[in-house]
């Protein structure tokens, strides 16, 4: 049950909602439906929301109702699976737009946190901030040492207020779930876990200096992306001091022509920028709109991007990044069985699913768009319309993978700003190759091999009691169905099945610690010997596995 104190602010977005004419989103409730005959009190929107699309007036009362229902949208936007587009793409357009709190208020919480006076801190400090949103506001400032940099500061008690309309969104998502005709489909509750997720990421500042430093150390040589330098003395979880930067929005096609940037060199950067963090270092910026995109003019020759805001980073598990690796190159390479296949071996459907049906229905999203040449195919928008396609046959993504696929859509959006004729397949097929190439290769097996030797050196004692506990739960099952002569021959082969299996990871395992110890303890052999010992081992794993 919706608890009475959120009552009040319940009623204050149904209010809202009627006055921007979104009535359809109050009956979803049925509570509220009698403030409809009210509305002529309620008083009108700024402008006139007549003539304006819905999705249009939901991001106006959005933004009417305030900074976390602004955030609330912007997770929304993301969720392209669950929202129309026309929605989605309005939803998009959020921008936390609120006053600034004085820089009074942003020194005391600095020195409070750095438990220092400000000015033994910075050489100097703007008390006037350079940007303000709902969640921080941005101050720049001076090291003693000349270097100038931004001072990151969390608003005065946003906890607070973060946790109050939490529960608030939290209520409507319960109404939603309950009265929403499509509540299954839309899945408000999931939604809301977002919100709150995303809201605790960006209220640990530390946090946010963490990912920006990962992201830097991934691009070390800053020759195509930049990242600014975490100042870790100057940060805690309300604070965060970087590096100040300076560049140019990578939408400002007029600024980056003046500078004499190739922006058919720059788009096709930012492609493979996209494919390198996602799979090969599984760290991707999640956030990656224009104002956290610039472009640093003073670089012509080798132009690159400069990142900022580090709030909201993706990464995916290990086995979805394989498997959704593959099914780009399915894509690209137009193979729809391989596609369907792919979508089942991830775990992503059903075993059930008819993989004719969904191959069908694969080729059929995709084939209109191969018609076209291929500088006018939207991967991002093929992309969605695939996931969107392969619900019907009860796909099931992660979180993450909706991340990724809004950062694809950013990222595709930002290529085709600069350079409206770039090939997205022919810059994308081949990075994604090299990177799956070198990710898979069996030097890269070797390695992950000799990193993990030592705990499979200190388990190896544990093999032979493992062996036989699993040879005694064998015995007692085929004690127990004598009687079932077609049980017991399934009996035998389990067992037959079971020690093949056995068999082969103990030599599989053997083959490989041989190896191991070759490479570590006579590197002057090469690497060759280690890598014939390491492929037999993992053959007989591979032999072994099969009889699973």
């Amino acid at each position: 049950m919706t608890p009475l104190s959120a009552v009040p602010g319940l009623l204050r977005v149904a209010v809202v909602l009627l006055r921007y004419r979104l009535d359809e989103l109050v009956d979803a409730t049925h509570l509220f439906r009698p403030l409809k005959l009210l509305r002529p009190l309620l008083g009108r929107p700024i402008t006139d929301v007549r003539p304006l699309s819905r999705g249009a007036r939901i991001r106006l009362a959005l933004t009417e109702l305030g900074p976390i229902f602004v955030k609330a949208g912007q997770v929304l936007s993301t969720r392209r699976d669950l929202v129309p587009a026309d929605i989605a793409d309005e939803l998009a357009l959020l921008q936390d737009q609120v006053p600034p709190f004085p820089g009074d208020e942003a020194r005391a919480i600095i020195q409070r946190e750095l438990e220092q006076p400000i000015d033994q801190l910075y050489a100097s400090f703007d008390a006037v901030p350079l940007a303000s949103a709902s969640i921080a506001q941005v101050h720049a400032a001076t090291l003693y040492d000349g270097r100038a940099v931004v001072v990151k500061v969390l608003r005065p008690r946003i906890d607070e207020r973060i946790a109050r309309d939490v529960r608030l969104i939290h209520s409507l998502g319960e109404l939603a779930q309950r009265w929403h005709p499509n509540a299954d489909k839309i899945r408000p509750l999931d939604v809301v876990s977002e919100v709150e997720k995303m809201l605790e990421n960006e209220l640990d500042l530390q946090r946010e200096g963490a990912n920006a430093s990962l992201l830097r150390r991934n691009f070390a040589s800053g020759t195509d992306l930049y990242v600014p330098d975490v100042h870790w003395e100057l940060t805690s979880t309300r604070v965060l001091t970087l590096e100040r930067v300076t560049g140019v929005s990578c939408d400002d096609i007029a600024a980056i022509d003046a500078a004499g940037i190739d922006r058919k060199k720059l788009a096709a950067k930012g492609v493979r920028l996209f494919y390198e963090q996602v799979f090969r270092d599984n760290f991707f910026h999640a956030d990656a709109h224009p104002g956290n995109i610039w472009v640093d003019p003073t670089r012509v020759d080798e132009p690159r991007f400069i990142a900022l805001d580090f709030g909201i980073m993706g990464s995916l598990p290990e086995t979805d990044q394989y498997w959704l690796a593959q099914n780009f190159i399915a894509l690209f390479e137009r193979d729809y069985a391989r596609i369907a296949k792919l979508h089942v071996d991830a775990g992503w459907m059903p075993a059930s699913v008819r993989l004719d049906e969904l191959e069908a229905a694969v080729r059929t999203v995709c084939e209109p768009y191969f018609t076209r040449p291929l500088s006018q195919i939207s991967l991002a928008e093929l992309v969605v319309k695939l996931f969107q396609t392969a619900r019907r046959f009860e796909l099931t993504l992660q979180p993450q993978l909706i991340l990724l696929q809004k950062t694809l859509l950013n990222i595709e959006g930002v290529g085709r700003l600069l350079d409206p004729d770039i090939d997205i397949w022919a810059v994308a097929h081949p990075v994604l190759k090299r990177i799956l190439r070198e990710r898979y290769s069996p030097l890269r097996t070797l390695r992950e091999i000799r990193k993990h030797a030592p705990e499979w050196f200190h388990n190896a004692p544990l093999l032979p009691v493992l062996v036989r506990d699993a040879l005694r739960k064998i015995a007692v099952g085929e004690q127990r169905l004598l009687a079932d002569a077609e049980a017991l021959s399934h009996q035998r082969n389990l067992a037959r099945r079971v020690l093949g299996m056995v068999g082969g990871s103990v030599l599989g395992a053997t083959l490989i610690m041989s190896a191991t110890l070759l490479w570590t303890l006579s590197p002057q052999h090469g690497v060759w010997p280690p890598l014939c010992v390491g492929a037999g081992g993992l053959l007989a794993f591979a032999v072994g596995w099969t009889r699973r």
